[in-house]
């Protein structure tokens, strides 16, 4: 009973917090993240990985509480690339799943890259469940190494973790990803849908300009699926 009073406690702390922080604090944290983990020396996502990515995904501060199976939960936002560069941000929640063996209760940082166009179709859900629907692998660390391995060849779905100043490849195997209705019709109205956000049909808040200008240090590598 202590631990599940607990648990509901910490999972309604965090809603209720991300409820009052707002969309636009979620955008700006997520820029924030990525530069941090991009500017690490010889320690980040490998530039090349971004430049084939469809999607990217940040979540900054998942919660996590320990022992207790399935009590994680966080807020971020992704965005897709198209024709003009990239999409407004699209909210979304992560819940559940395995962020690998941290032990005791705190807070990690998520970055997710979308491999694929099967990996940014799932995205367009309502919910979709990492390594049932999308398969999902630990991500090759270090930002100028080759990353043509196996997990980059045939992954959907790469995916990384920064907790205590230690970042790497993990696995969100089990996690359920959805839109965030509640902050995307807040940030966008209340007829915006997923696939209109990453589609580029919704013009993108002024929050996100930092988000683009770390991202845009990766231009594609394949722009051809544009024409």
């Amino acid at each position: 009973m202590k631990y599940g009073a607990s648990l509901m406690m910490m999972l309604t702390t965090a809603m209720w917090c991300g409820a009052a922080d707002g969309p636009e604090k979620h955008i700006r944290e997520s820029a924030g993240v990525l530069s941090e983990i991009m500017n690490a020396k010889d320690n980040g996502i490998p530039e090349d990985l971004l430049q084939k990515a469809y999607c990217v995904g940040v979540v900054p501060n998942l919660k996590r509480a320990g022992f207790i199976v399935g009590a994680k939960y966080g807020k971020g936002v992704v965005t897709c690339r198209n024709s003009n560069g990239w999409s407004a941000p699209e909210v979304v929640r992560i819940e559940g799943g395995s962020i690998g063996l941290q032990i005791g209760a705190g807070e990690t940082d998520v970055v997710f890259i979308v491999m694929n166009e099967r990996g940014m179709e799932k995205l367009m859900k309502d919910k979709f469940t990492l390594g049932a629907d999308a398969s999902v692998m630990a991500g090759p660390v270090g930002r100028s190494a080759e990353a043509e391995t196996d997990a980059a060849m045939h992954a959907d779905i790469l995916a990384y973790s920064r907790s205590r100043g230690i970042f790497a490849g993990i696995s969100l195997e089990g996690a359920t990803l959805r839109p965030d209705n509640e902050e995307n019709r807040a940030l966008y109205g209340s007829n915006a849908t997923a696939q209109e956000i990453l589609h580029g049909s919704v013009k993108p808040p002024a929050a996100a300009d930092q988000l683009y200008a770390e991202l845009n240090r990766y231009p594609s590598k394949n722009t051809a699926r544009y024409k």
